[in-house]
């Protein structure tokens, strides 16, 4: 059976679920043919809560990509966040029994496959191994030790891990809506993917991806991912502040967000007024924007703060050449960039998930809020390639594959309860 040429990234986020197809040119450049968005409605502060009601949102999403793409999608890439992602440095150690012999990567897959071993606390697993840096006898700082000659091999791991029961829950929503899982991707990760480019990362950049119910952090610095972190604070808390603050409905505070919404009360008119449409029966109301703008400020600078905290702790702040790099939704506020440079100090940008497009790219997915989507498509690009590498010995299946797949059996055919 002939594999399709193209792969599918679905964001299951808090406020939408999007799937985007995508495909390889001959520049190696992503073409985006198409893509299906729809309201998330199960999914809290990136964890699925309602199986019933996203797996409907997934259905939904998915059809609406295939109808805009003309490709029948039969397995995608998903991407997971959520407060219960943590990340832990680990260091791996083996001995060779042959110092003459060229270190190849079944070394590194040993070293690897040794990190899957941890010992965790209960009901969490790791989702990502990633190298950071190795050592051969004792001399540090190698990215790429395949070549070389030693006895002793030693690598840096970063390692991310999550729970059991909110991996299972993607898995049970992905069988149940007719799907396999061809890879699971911490939405950080994916998202700089899409919007940073190898400088950057070299460099010394933090990327901030602003979503619905969570911000995710990537820390890069010598091209290779120094820190994550998922915080449970997005846009939605925003909005229900507005909704608090201004007494108005959730749908109209969301609008009033968007449209009137500024990061900086300082750039707002003081008499500039904003109408909106009372209640049936019931005068307009008129909502001032200045005010608008202090909720919006005030509530932006705490999941700031909580960035920055981050960014310190990781102990790069002053590596930061790049600076910080703000994508996801949450990044089309206005003036938002100037915020975060008077709230940390260092120099920012908005992201776009630009870096990787090819020219026959939609101009749709010219926008922050798709940065998770198409960096899941491109990560599945990266893996197939990998894949495709001649390899002298097969790895086996990481606990993650295993687990996924055999949900994706076990629950296919099976009525799952809601959670």
């Amino acid at each position: 059976m002939k594999q399709p040429n193209f792969l599918v990234g679905l964001d299951i986020g808090t406020t939408k679920i999007c799937a985007i197809v995508g495909q390889l040119n001959e520049h190696k450049k992503i073409d985006i043919l198409g893509i299906g968005k729809t309201e998330s409605s199960g999914v809290m502060r990136g964890v699925v809560f309602n199986i019933e009601k996203t797996v409907l949102a997934i259905r939904e999403a998915v059809a609406e990509a295939e109808a805009n793409s003309g490709q029948k999608i039969q397995s995608v890439h998903v991407g997971i966040a959520g407060q219960h992602i943590k990340s832990l440095q680990h260091r791996g150690i083996i001995t060779r029994e042959d110092g003459e012999v060229e270190i190849n990567k079944l070394d590194i897959e040993r070293l690897i496959e040794d990190m899957h071993k941890l010992v965790l606390p209960p009901g969490e697993k790791i989702i990502h191994v990633l190298p950071q840096e190795f050592i051969v006898d004792n001399e540090p700082g190698i990215q790429d030790p395949i070549g070389m000659c030693g006895i002793r091999l030693e690598a840096n791991f970063h390692i991310i891990t999550g729970q059991i029961t909110a991996v299972n829950n993607i898995s049970k929503c992905i069988a149940k809506a007719g799907l396999q899982i061809s890879g699971l991707i911490l939405e950080p990760i994916a998202s700089s993917e899409s919007v940073l480019s190898l400088d950057e990362k070299e460099a010394g950049v933090a990327l901030v991806d602003i979503g619905g119910g969570t911000t995710d952090i990537a820390i890069f610095q010598d091209g290779i991912i120094r820190h994550t972190a998922v915080i449970p604070l997005g846009g939605n808390i925003i909005t229900d502040d507005i909704k608090e603050g201004c007494t108005v409905m959730r749908n109209q505070a969301e609008l009033l967000k968007i449209k009137f919404g500024s990061a900086l009360a300082l750039e707002t008119q003081a008499n500039e007024i904003v109408s909106i449409p009372g209640l049936k029966g019931r005068e307009p109301k008129e909502i001032s924007v200045n005010n608008l703008a202090n909720i919006v400020q005030a509530r932006m600078e705490e999941i700031l703060e909580h960035v920055y905290y981050e960014i310190k702790s990781s102990g790069y702040e002053k590596k930061l050449i790049g600076g910080i790099i703000v994508t996801g939704g949450g990044a089309q506020l206005k003036h938002l960039s100037q915020l975060v440079e008077y709230v940390t100090g260092i120099d920012t940008r908005i992201g776009y998930p630009n870096e990787h497009n090819g020219n026959d790219s939609i101009d749709e997915i010219k926008n922050p809020m798709y940065s998770t989507g198409i960096g899941l498509v491109l990560k599945g690009f990266q893996e197939k390639e990998e894949e495709n590498q001649p390899k002298s010995k097969t790895r086996e299946k990481s606990w993650i594959e295993n687990m996924l797949n055999k949900g994706t059996e076990i629950f296919k055919d099976e009525d799952v309860d809601i959670e």
